[in-house]
């Protein structure tokens, strides 16, 4: 029975493991059958949000593509507003430009039938010459006659009658050659002075500026401007106040712009804003601080620029008070040139010129940068320019061939150096160049044309020119109707009348020419 036992506990042992291995196979199976399954919708799900995250990335790329598209389309749109005013912008220059060539032609216009009015009036001196060339003839057929009757004089007379002829035709002949070497030796001086004043103009190349109203002063940002301007505007009002200038922040960027008719004032504010800039402490009191303190160095500040011209021309040094006058002639205008530069300018076509003629370049230069000083000086002297700067340049101790040239450099007074008629040339040079100076054509060819017919407007005158950028009324008389007591008062009238009727910057000079001509033909 213990066997049978033990074999019936041996197969019930077989028999529990066999049905647990059953079992295990079974219950492994399913549970790998619910891991495939869930795994197949853990890749289900992966794939579906895949494809949502696709969707998403394709409608921000299209998004991006639009937004691409948009301001593409965009700035195209604006680059063609820009183009389309440029396109009006050049249009406008054109028609400005055809205009102004409408003017020029109405101005030669005016010119071709003055020299149509000129060529009638040759044509009838022409007719009065031959008539009287007809009278000549007669006269010399008359002497001829006379001649004739030589032979019934006696030897003496006849003989001191034709020693009379010879010597009248010898004298004639001298005058006549005189005259041609005269003629002669002025054409080659004045070839060679043009040709020297040619290669100064060449060898100096200064540049102009245009006076303007608005001086522009660079900041760091764009931030700077609202420190500018204040708390409810108070530093700009202050600013302002203190300067006398007008301050103007617009959309200009790292700029602000001051404006006022006035150069020293505008100088001053753009030097008290640079420092206020520069600190970065901006309030009332610290700008009216920097303010006086620009005012009280401002001098220092026109000497410097004094210094800085002197330095520029390579001259030993002037008095302080005469660097100064150089220094605020930075911030004064003639027609538009600046005195500052223009002077600089005179000095180096005089010296240049000097320079061809062996002349003292030092007191060249001296009396070129000096001849204008006189119109930055009116407020301390009264008279012509040419005159106060004369006589502050003797003052401070500078040559007399220096003070003489500053002087006679509008024709006030005689010349009496080379160093003058130098300093009057390069003045003249200067002042007439192309672009040196602003005046309006219309106003200036007004002013030019007033000036000649106020000349014509009186007896006796025959021809009148407005010369030297009208500067100078140069008129000739008819010496048979004006003597020269008679000149003198006609000048002075003519000067007169140019006063009461006229508005002019500077003065003109008015010269009355009367001349009386021998004129005689050789056949």
């Amino acid at each position: 029975m213990s066997f049978l036992d033990g074999l019936i506990g041996l197969l019930s042992l077989l028999a529990g493991t066999a049905l647990g291995a059953v079992l295990g196979i079974w219950f492994f199976r399913r549970s790998y059958l619910r891991k495939l399954e869930e795994s197949h919708g853990t890749a289900e799900e992966i794939l579906r949000r895949a494809q949502q995250e696709a969707t998403k990335i394709r409608q921000r790329a299209e998004s991006k593509a639009d937004h691409i598209v948009r301001r593409a389309r965009k700035e195209i749109d604006e680059e063609r507003r820009q183009f389309l005013q440029e396109i009006k912008g050049i249009r406008k220059e054109i028609r400005e430009q055809e205009r102004q060539l409408e003017k020029k032609n109405e101005t030669l216009a005016r010119w071709e039938r003055d020299l149509r009015k000129k060529e009638a009036q040759l044509e009838d001196r022409d007719r009065s010459l031959q008539a009287k060339e007809q009278e000549l003839d007669q006269n010399i057929k008359r002497v001829t006659e006379k001649l004739e009757e030589v032979a019934r004089m006696t030897r003496e007379q006849a003989k001191q009658e034709l020693l009379k002829h010879v010597e009248m035709q010898a004298r004639y002949e001298a005058a006549q050659l005189l005259y041609k070497i005269r003629e002669e030796a002025r054409q080659k001086a004045e070839q060679e002075a043009r040709e020297m004043i040619a290669t100064a103009i060449q060898r100096c190349a200064a540049s102009h500026t245009a006076e303007t109203t608005v001086t522009v002063v660079p900041i760091p940002s764009d931030d700077m401007k609202g420190r500018i301007i204040g708390r409810e505007g108070r530093n700009i009002r202050t600013f302002e106040n203190l300067t006398g200038v007008e301050v103007i922040i617009d959309d200009t960027p790292e700029a602000v712009a001051l404006s006022s008719f006035d150069p020293v004032r505008r100088e001053m504010a753009k030097l008290a804003l640079e420092r206020l800039l520069q600190d970065g402490r901006i309030h009332p009191s610290r700008i009216e601080e920097v303010v006086k303190k620009v005012e009280e160095e401002f001098e220092e500040h026109l000497l410097r620029l004094g210094e800085q011209a002197v330095v520029e021309l390579g001259i030993s040094s002037l008095h302080p008070e005469l660097l100064k006058l150089v220094g605020r002639m930075k911030f004064r205008t003639s027609y538009g040139q600046n005195l500052y530069y223009h002077s600089i300018e005179v000095a180096r076509l005089a010296a240049i010129m000097a320079g061809d003629l062996h002349i003292n370049e030092e007191l060249v230069k001296r009396a070129g940068l000096l001849h204008d000083i006189g119109k930055v000086a009116s407020d301390r002297l009264e008279g012509p320019h040419a005159q106060v700067g004369a006589q502050l340049a003797k003052r401070y101790g500078e040559n007399d061939v220096v003070v003489n040239a500053i002087a006679a450099h509008h024709g006030d007074v005689p010349m009496q150096h080379p160093v003058a008629f130098l300093v009057a040339a390069a003045d003249a040079i200067s002042g007439s160049r192309p672009g040196a100076r602003r005046e309006n054509v219309e106003a200036y060819i007004k002013r030019i044309q007033k000036l000649e017919e106020i000349a014509h407007s009186f007896m006796g005158v025959e021809q009148a020119y407005a010369i030297h950028a009208g500067r100078e009324l140069r008129i000739m008389v008819q010496a048979d109707k004006v003597s020269d007591t008679e000149a003198f008062e006609l000048a002075r009238a003519i000067a007169e009348r140019i006063e009461n009727e006229m508005e002019y910057p500077g003065q003109i000079r008015v010269v009355v020419v009367r001349e009386t001509r021998a004129v005689e033909y050789a056949r």
